[in-house]
């Protein structure tokens, strides 16, 4: 049987991270994942910081960025974030990455919004000789300069994060994985025979596919039902609710493990699972029982 890891996407403000992190662990998922936002216009903290502290509460989980945005930042800097992460965690990290965020996030960070693809690009070329400790020319930077970094640290995996054409390019170039969210089987199936056409053009082994989904298991207070969910996701990201009625992921944990088993079949091999309501470490309990499911 075909692996799959199942992730969880770390709770807001309102949860202590250290107590999260190592609840996660403990149940046996694979991974904690974090966000990376800047000005969104709501509560949310800073994803090296978050992680940072995931990592020194735990010992064995994955942490990721889901997703960590290097081109709102001078690359080096983002580089020195990447590294320290790599050093607190052992090298625990799975670095997704993306160039979304609204234009507000963008102003707030004083970064062109227009450069954020070629800001990208350049950022996954230059990340693994700085981490690398290498000499390496800035070119996108002010001034050009020429920096080499230390401690040096070893390039974490890269998960090229949305589902759009470029992505697909983007993780067919330079990424280790191709990192779309709130997807179907079907578009899973589709991206993986672009993903192997296109990685095959550049001399690349085909990236891993990893899945985003969004998640409200069993019943109780405060869980909502699909329906609440696929609305909410239709009206953040404009898309029809039709299409999105299947993605959220409810009910009992054999019907959420059959779920994910389909996008297993349509080539992904993990899933990143934002928890959309009810109590969060009931959630984690839940995906643990859906991991075993899968496991069998």
């Amino acid at each position: 049987m075909k692996s799959f890891e199942i992730g969880v996407i770390l709770p807001g403000v309102t949860e202590s991270l250290r107590e999260a992190a190592r609840h996660a662990e403990d149940a046996g998922l694979d991974g904690v994942w974090h966000g990376d936002h800047l000005a969104i216009g709501r509560p949310t903290l800073d994803a090296p910081i978050a992680l940072a502290t995931a990592a020194a509460a735990t010992s064995t989980i994955r942490i990721g960025t889901s997703v960590f945005i290097p081109a709102i930042r001078p690359v080096a800097w983002a580089a020195k974030q990447i590294a320290t992460l790599q050093y607190v965690s052992g090298n625990r990290l799975v670095l997704g990455v993306g160039s979304g965020g609204g234009p507000e996030q963008w102003a707030a960070a004083g970064v062109a919004y227009e450069r954020r693809g070629s800001r990208t690009d350049t950022a996954l070329e230059l990340l693994p000789k700085l981490l690398a400790g290498e000499k390496t020319h800035l070119r996108d930077e002010p001034g050009q300069p020429t920096v080499t970094l230390t401690p040096a640290a070893d390039m974490p995996p890269v998960w090229v994060g949305n589902a759009s054409q470029a992505a697909i390019r983007r993780a067919a170039r330079l990424g280790d994985g191709w990192f779309p969210s709130l997807v179907s089987p079907r578009e899973v199936t589709e991206g993986k025979a672009q993903l192997a056409e296109l990685a095959a053009s550049h001399g690349r082994a085909v990236p891993v596919i990893a899945i985003g989904a969004a998640a409200a298991l069993g019943t109780g207070p405060g869980v909502p039902s699909r329906a609440q969910i696929a609305t909410g996701i239709s009206g953040a990201y404009g898309r029809p609710l039709e299409e999105v009625m299947e993605i959220p992921l409810t009910g009992h944990p054999q019907e959420a493990a059959e779920r994910l088993d389909a996008y297993r079949e349509a080539g992904a091999s993990h899933a990143v699972i934002g928890i959309s309501g009810g109590d969060w470490r009931t959630q984690v309990d839940l995906l643990a029982e859906v991991k075993g499911l899968l496991l069998k």
